[in-house]
């Protein structure tokens, strides 16, 4: 059965892509849990639509981001998070996190395809970050704190 799906989900696929699944999880999984949608000749124009919509923001974001450029390097952005006695974390942060807690402290929207993250963080402490923005790489500084 064909989906559109409307969340990234692991192991299947990325927003807005069109995906061939059992029919049994998408109508027991995927469906109930407005993870995807049927992909009818309808739906599937809308979301060629929408992809459209999407990319052109992403792109204006990225100009403006890239326009900012300056700003991004100098940015210390600090955040708690749990973490044992050694200073490892109880989670790691992962780009998607980094991005919202961006968002959150600095109002700056990044995209997470733009946070080259080799591996998610795991210790606390002073992180440099990397950015690719377009074709220009820049890094800011991330902090994390133990929550007490």
């Amino acid at each position: 059965m064909k989906v559109i799906l409307l969340k990234d989900i692991a192991k299947i696929g990325h927003k807005y892509e069109v995906k061939n699944v059992a029919e049994g999880y998408a109508q027991n999984f995927l469906f109930p849990r407005g993870l995807a949608k049927m992909a009818t000749s309808s739906a599937i124009n809308e979301l060629e639509v929408l992809k459209r919509q999407h990319e052109e923001e992403r792109k204006i974001r990225e100009d403006l981001l890239l326009k900012n450029l300056g700003d991004v390097e100098s940015l210390i952005i600090e955040t708690e998070e749990k973490a044992n006695d050694q200073g490892h974390l109880f989670a790691g942060i992962n780009a998607l996190e980094i991005a919202e807690i961006i968002k959150e402290k600095s109002r700056l929207d990044i995209p997470v395809q733009c946070i080259e993250l080799e591996k998610p963080i795991k210790e606390i402490g002073e992180h440099k970050i990397p950015l690719k923005i377009q074709d220009k790489k820049a890094e800011f500084t991330l902090v994390v704190k133990a929550k007490v």
